[in-house]
């Protein structure tokens, strides 16, 4: 055999049936893989599908230059052994993630696991962005078998290529988690993970202890759109990595600069008039300039990097491409969000790429008695269109609070009843149900009821059920409050729950509301703390602010330390993972829980999503004209109905 040549070797294997195909996959074997980037590769064989993708067809990095370095950086030869990037929804984070897994498929196979905040997204993800990724690229089609085929390993979760294999799992899911050894780890939405796996600890720490025995040829890719600051994953990665901003310069000074929300401005009412000003020449530039200045950019580091591996990238949808987010849109969504929580963190996390700051302290309750008003006892102000209320059962009584809610979440606490006897009495049940049939007079003389009642669980379920099922699930709410900040809505459901009543199982016999308390608790406290117009301004038309909060002056200091008996503090495990957490200041805290209790009642009904025309007919419906129900204040109107014309209103969508 020294003898023979290698054209001697391929004459007579080409004899053979099929030698050719073998001498042909010889050669291509003898040949060094192209030194590819991710981007590089991405442009050169990622295809982009129309079902995962409203821009369809050959994918273009110059599309989104900012992802060019990010992706770059997580290509073998990059040093870098993780890559943080927090950012805002909708800037191909996720598109940068799948052209890492296609190329590690096609260019530099290896075990890789992917990882989703549940099991049924990572299900979901592998149908929608997974499956299309290989069927679209015949690069990548050509190296994992069908999933038709019988002994094929592409399963929903796995799929087996040549030299490697992609594990998909949730982060819920310590199983998947420990499943194996991990070269290439792609964490999808960090900030969404539970705070354990199975009850094994931190998702992240199990995933990324998949790799070590890789050492320096591992790749770690984490990313998510951030939440709550003090507990944020993402956030935290961010600052311990170098801190990397894209800079682009401006298109009348050539200054460089990283885009800031503040520099976004516009003439207030004119979202379509927005333009960013530049730090160094103040000039506006139009959007227009975008493009080239996102070509022009480039990332540096802002800060030293606790690990030499780590690097890390912030990036808000400023930076969005023409055609995708506008600067427009944006000013549009931020003066939308004016007068909601909700909405302006959402806007914080999901447009600017930035954490919220949760407001746990509670303002003393000796400032709260300065603040107290008077209006008429048992009267609905003027400015007031709905009641709602919340009910905390306790072992000996049921404690109420009746609110009125009025335009922009302002709202007065109407009546304070306590109903004695506790759960297991059927008189104090018997009091709670007359309360729901009671009427309140409105400033205008029209009798409201209350549209929801939002009742807790925590004490007694079987009793709490029982009596919402007699009574109706149309005008009583049983709800469940739970804690944490990283949740999608602040009430979910309802949903169906097994009820025992009257010692007899009923499968569905209940419709239970989850309450994200923690972040009824921040809003309360934020709303107590707004600035409040002086006499004079009130005089001269000033609006109280959105969400503003009247307490009568009939209430006793008791009730205002009960309303301010928590605050929000930071918590660390054994591993140093913080969380938000409320705390007791004092022991008693009803009127803080009914507080809670009437706000997600409030929601359920719909008022932080109702329109300007709902709210004009619910003032309609209560007989206040449009100059009172604008004016912010809390005076006592002139009766406007006779008794015998008095009636009780009620929304048809409040039911």
């Amino acid at each position: 055999m020294s003898g023979l040549t290698s054209p001697d070797i391929a004459s007579g294997i080409g004899d053979f049936d099929g030698g050719n195909d073998l001498l042909r996959a010889w050669a291509e074997g003898l040949q060094p893989d192209a030194d590819l980037t991710v981007s590089q590769w991405a442009d050169q064989y990622r295809m982009l599908a129309s079902r995962a993708s409203a821009e369809p067809g050959r994918y273009r990095t110059t599309r989104t230059p900012y992802m060019r370095e990010i992706m770059d950086a997580l290509s073998p030869s990059h040093s870098a052994q993780r890559v943080v990037f927090m950012k805002a929804a909708q800037v191909g984070a996720t598109e940068a993630g799948n052209n890492m897994i296609g190329f590690v498929i096609a260019h530099a196979p290896g075990p890789m696991l992917a990882v989703q905040p549940t099991v049924e997204l990572a299900k979901r993800n592998s149908r929608q962005r997974i499956d299309p990724l290989i069927e679209e690229s015949a690069v990548l089609r050509n190296k994992v078998r069908p999933s038709r085929s019988r002994d094929a390993g592409n399963t929903m979760l796995s799929k087996e290529f040549a030299g490697g294999i992609l594990i998909m799992t949730g982060a819920n899911s310590a199983v998947g988690l420990r499943s194996t050894p991990a070269r290439y780890i792609f964490l999808d939405e960090v900030d969404a993970y539970p705070a354990s796996a199975d009850e094994e600890g931190d998702p992240v720490s199990l995933a990324e202890a998949r790799s070590l025995t890789f050492a320096h040829r591992r790749k770690v890719f984490l990313v998510s759109t951030p939440t709550v600051k003090g507990v944020s994953r993402i956030e935290r990665e961010f600052e311990a990595s170098d801190q990397r901003r894209y800079f682009v310069p401006c298109p009348h000074c050539g200054a460089w600069q990283w885009l800031k929300f503040e520099r976004l401005r516009w003439e207030k009412g004119q979202p379509e008039t927005a333009a960013y000003h530049c730090e160094a020449c103040k000039q506006p530039i139009a959007e227009h300039h975008k493009t080239a200045m996102l070509e022009a950019g480039e990332w540096r580091a802002t800060a030293k990097s606790a690990d030499p591996t780590t690097v890390g990238y912030h990036l808000s949808a400023l930076y969005s491409p023409v055609g995708w987010l506008s600067w427009e849109r944006i000013a549009r969504s931020w003066e939308a969000a004016q007068g909601s929580d909700d909405a302006i963190r959402a806007f914080k996390n999901t447009i600017l790429g930035e954490t919220w700051v949760e407001s746990g302290e509670a303002p003393e309750w000796q400032r709260l008695l300065d603040r107290k008003e008077d209006w008429k006892p048992g009267t609905v102000p003027a400015n007031a269109l709905f009641l709602t209320a919340g009910a905390d059962v306790q072992k000996d009584r049921i404690e109420v609070d009746v609110w009125a809610w009025g335009r922009g979440l302002e709202s007065w606490l109407i009546d304070h009843v306590v109903i004695e006897g506790g759960p297991g009495s059927e008189a104090c049940w018997n009091g709670l149900t007359e309360l729901l049939g009671r009427t309140w007079s409105h400033a205008n003389g029209t009798q409201i009821t209350i549209a929801r009642l939002a009742i807790d669980t925590g004490y007694e379920t079987p009793a709490v059920y029982g009596w919402a099922r007699k009574v109706g699930f149309g005008q009583v709410a049983p709800v469940k409050g739970v804690e944490g900040f990283n949740r999608a809505s602040p009430v979910s459901g309802p949903t169906f729950v097994d009820a025992t009543i009257a010692g007899k199982r009923l499968r569905r016999g209940a419709r239970l509301w989850t309450v994200a308390v923690s972040t009824f608790k921040s809003e309360t406290y934020r709303f107590l703390r707004l600035e409040r117009p002086t006499p004079e301004e009130l005089v001269a038309g000033t609006d109280y602010p959105p969400g503003t909060l009247h307490l009568p002056g009939w209430i006793d200091s008791e009730w205002l330390k009960q309303l301010v008996a928590e605050q929000l503090v930071t918590v660390r495990n054994k591993r140093g993972f913080a969380r938000l957490e409320w705390q007791k200041l004092r022991e008693r805290n009803e009127a803080l829980d009914c507080r809670v209790y009437a706000r997600a009642a409030a929601w359920i009904l719909g008022a932080d999503r109702w329109s300007n025309k709902q709210w004009d007919e619910l003032a309609r419906q209560v007989a206040v004209s449009d100059a009172e129900a604008g004016t912010g204040s809390v005076k006592t109107v002139r009766h406007t109905h006779s008794a015998h014309q008095r009636r009780s209103v009620r929304s048809n969508y409040m039911r």
